[in-house]
């Protein structure tokens, strides 16, 4: 991928007219570090989304700063200086030259410099935007130049007015996806289909969920994915049932039904799709009762998405169709009506208030977790889901998933024999766009033939 300063430029001038519309202030948004996994050995790095959002730098121990003054705005970065011997250990680094020649830096410093020269800034601003709580050391920093000023009152020095999330900001900005965006997320979901194409062939019998695994993220890596955008979970017949489930060692049998949850990373964009197919490579009959239940929901909560709707009310018709399908494979009694009432009642309530929790659960045996959340940098993306005590309309460019799942637990001996141990999840990333929806990733095969078209055995 090539660099385009004009897009971060673009990205940043956003954000500095909203935080002028607020009153000014200063934005202080830090990358992320490097962090140990045992010993000198580090994990691989992965940037702070809002900090590469407003900047395009995959550097660790970097900070950047935006100032909305009177009729000023200035872009600060603080980066780790040019070191000849560490890069001849540890890579290139940008610097301080690099940082204004090719970031579109105002003013760089080195990191060494944070202590010296950020209170300058802080000094009055109207507002400081920073979220406390994503970094201990960070947040010591930040309050001790905060308390540093309120002692200089003599001097003239005053700490800022107020301090505010800049997520309020930066975060809504992130919601609605942009041209350049959304062609790193239709590449994410490019590749995220091979990867579920090569589950789906590599999954037969005496195969563990570790090498379904490594064919997968395989399959990501050659196609230019920096990897997985999360934990790949591969989960093999009653492991299907465990929601966060990781690819472990267990092995696939025949007659077990495999579920994959992966997305390939591209752009710090990633993908987040879930395809269960048959390990024997068709379904039996029950698993595809099971089955066809839970594409039948996902197919009309998916129609629901258009500008308007909300993802409460893409829950609902989850929920609604779900609920029909569990009356009719016998998992729940019916009639199928007092079902759906019940659902649509438990939907009214604020999803963990006490009234939810104590709330009959019908459905929520076999379906326990909500139909959709935000995608985009971050696989559970940032925004808001509630907007005035209400859930919040979508419109044109935001991106989320539909995903509704139906689990049966391997002890659950109300429920047919050969259902259970059976869990079934089916999840798309779906654009809204003016007229409806998109979806990104349409090109990984769900209908029942399909899939058994490619678990050819």
């Amino acid at each position: 991928m090539n660099f385009d300063p004009k897009i971060y430029a673009e990205r940043r001038a956003r954000v500095f007219e909203e935080l002028e519309r607020r009153g000014g202030g200063v934005m202080l948004v830090p990358s992320a570090g490097e962090k140990l996994r045992n010993s000198t050995n580090e994990h691989l790095f992965r940037q702070d989304s809002d900090f590469h959002y407003l900047t395009g730098l995959d550097e660790p121990d970097s900070c950047a700063l935006l100032a909305a003054r009177p009729g000023e705005r200035k872009f600060l970065l603080f980066v780790r200086p040019r070191d000849r011997e560490k890069e001849i250990w540890n890579g290139r680094r940008l610097g301080v030259e690099g940082a204004r020649a090719v970031l579109g830096a105002d003013l760089a410093h080195t990191v060494g410099e944070i202590d010296t020269e950020l209170p300058r800034w802080l000094d009055g601003a109207a507002t400081l935007w920073y979220r406390l709580g994503g970094d201990p050391a960070w947040d010591q920093r930040v309050i001790g130049m905060i308390n540093a000023l309120r002692g200089q009152g003599r001097a003239g020095k005053r700490p800022p007015a107020s301090l505010a999330d800049p997520g309020v900001v930066l975060h809504e900005q992130r919601m609605l996806k942009r041209p350049d965006e959304l062609a790193l997320l239709r590449k994410a979901a490019d590749l995220t289909a091979e990867g579920h194409f090569a589950a789906m062939r590599d999954g037969i019998p005496g195969r563990r969920e570790y090498q379904v695994q490594a064919e997968v993220e395989y399959a990501f890596r050659r196609r230019g994915a920096s990897g997985p955008g999360y934990g790949t979970i591969v989960a093999a017949g009653a492991n299907s049932t465990i929601l966060h489930y990781r690819a472990g060692n267990d092995e696939l049998r025949d007659g077990d039904v495999c579920l994959v949850d992966a997305g390939g990373e591209y752009g710090l964009y990633t993908a987040d799709v879930t395809r269960t197919f048959p390990v024997s490579g068709n379904f039996s009959a029950a698993q595809r009762d099971l089955y066809q239940a839970c594409l039948t929901a996902q197919k009309a909560a998916i129609a629901a998405v258009k500008p308007g709707a909300t993802i409460d009310g893409i829950h609902a018709v989850t929920v609604r169709v779900l609920t029909e399908g569990l009356v009719g494979l016998g998992l729940l009694p019916g009639p199928v009506e007092a079902r759906v009432l019940e659902g649509d009642a438990l939907l009214k309530l604020t999803p963990g208030s006490p009234e939810e929790r104590s709330a009959p659960k019908g459905y929520r045996k076999y379906y326990m977790h909500r139909t959709s959340h935000w995608l985009g940098m971050d696989v559970h993306d940032v925004g808001d889901y509630v907007i005035d005590g209400a859930s919040r309309p979508l419109v044109p460019g935001m991106v989320l998933t539909v995903e509704p799942g139906l689990y049966v637990a391997e002890d659950d001996e109300t429920s047919p024999t050969a259902l259970r141990g059976v869990g079934i999840r089916i999840e798309d990333d779906i654009l809204v766009t003016a007229t409806g929806h998109e979806n990104l990733t349409a090109g990984i095969p769900k209908e029942i033939e399909e899939i058994e078209a490619v678990c050819v055995r």
